[in-house]
């Protein structure tokens, strides 16, 4: 029974030492520390073969692979998208890559757009970037390389530690006989892991970054020059918009002479109505005042010549003779 208690006392103390490590023991998913340590004292070294290598005499480290993040941005004016987006994919396709994203869309009913994003494999980078600029005019074009072989290392490095913290705690867990100590190691087993699956998304992520280069392409078409748009080669306007100008003159002369007849139809009415009074009232009353009424002439006596006035008209009767003498 003593050896018993004993036994679970070391249990508690180890696990103990385990959940009261430091905090950048515990944290050493993210800050690349010596997580497990006090986990090491109780359990022994630490199992690490190739530091142990690295330190024995004469032992040569090798070098670790370069680890690049490659991204371009390239712009290019093609006749026509859609073919020239056919061209794209073809070639991502042939060197082993794909189409992650693409949009396309008309612009100002004038000319369409695409944008693509494209994943090629770092060693085919160069080649689709060729194969891409030989697809139309390049407009601009921008490559970036980011070196990232410390964060790799780095990343492996601690995946490897905080492994081995899990597998110690899991250690403890199995010689663990008293329900506080299973509790205890459970909730830091539950740390660990998390920061454990943390490390490891870090990695796929750095692990797809480095072996496939990313790639954005817009796809322009050239604008087209409309009807409207045409211009001689003496600068003059195009036909379509001489007759357009026209039409519009034509539009505004009418509706200002409109506007012109509807301002004036008050008066043009009033006119023709005085003239109308005029015409078939006043008119003929006046001319019936100017007729007079005939004066009578005098019948002429047989044989005696008519009596004439200085004038030579005939005399009314009882109207003496201007040429006559007065008796």
């Amino acid at each position: 029974m003593r050896g018993r208690r004993g036994r679970g006392r070391r249990l508690q103390g180890a696990a103990a030492a385990e959940a009261a490590a430091p905090d950048a023991a515990r944290q050493e998913g993210n800050t690349g520390g010596t997580g497990g340590s006090a986990g090491s004292k109780a359990d022994g070294p630490r199992p690490d073969a190739s530091k142990a290598d690295a330190s024995k005499p004469g032992a040569s480290k090798a070098p670790a692979a370069q680890h690049l993040i490659r991204t371009a941005s390239l712009a290019v004016e093609v006749d026509r998208v859609a073919p020239a987006a056919d061209r794209v994919r073809a070639v991502v396709a042939a060197a082993g890559g794909r189409v992650e994203s693409e949009t396309t869309e008309r612009v100002d009913d004038r000319y369409d757009s695409a944008h693509l994003v494209l994943r090629v494999p770092q060693e085919r980078y160069d080649g689709v970037l060729a194969g891409l600029a030989g697809t139309g005019k390049v407009l601009s074009r921008q490559a970036e390389a980011q070196d990232v072989t410390d964060q790799v290392v780095d990343v492996e490095s601690r995946i490897a530690s905080q492994r081995a913290s899990v597998a110690r705690v899991r250690a403890l867990m199995d010689r663990a006989e008293r329900l506080a100590d299973v509790v205890t190691l459970e909730g830091e087993l539950s740390r660990r892991q998390a920061d454990l699956e943390a490390l490891l998304a870090r990695q796929s992520s750095l692990e797809d970054r480095t072996s496939l280069a990313t790639i954005t392409l817009d796809l322009r078409e050239k604008e087209r020059v409309t009807v409207e748009d045409e211009v001689t080669d003496d600068s003059r306007p195009a036909v379509g918009d001489a007759f357009e100008g026209g039409w519009d003159a034509l539009v505004a002369v009418v509706a200002w002479t409109l506007v012109v007849l509807a301002a004036l139809a008050p008066w043009l009415a009033a006119a023709l109505a005085g003239y109308a009074v005029w015409r078939w009232v006043l008119r003929p009353r006046r001319a019936a005042r100017s007729v007079t009424a005939p004066v009578p002439v005098p019948a002429a006596v047989p044989g005696q010549p008519a009596r004439r006035n200085a004038a030579g008209l005939p005399l009314p009767d009882g109207e003496p003779d201007e040429a006559a003498p007065a008796p």
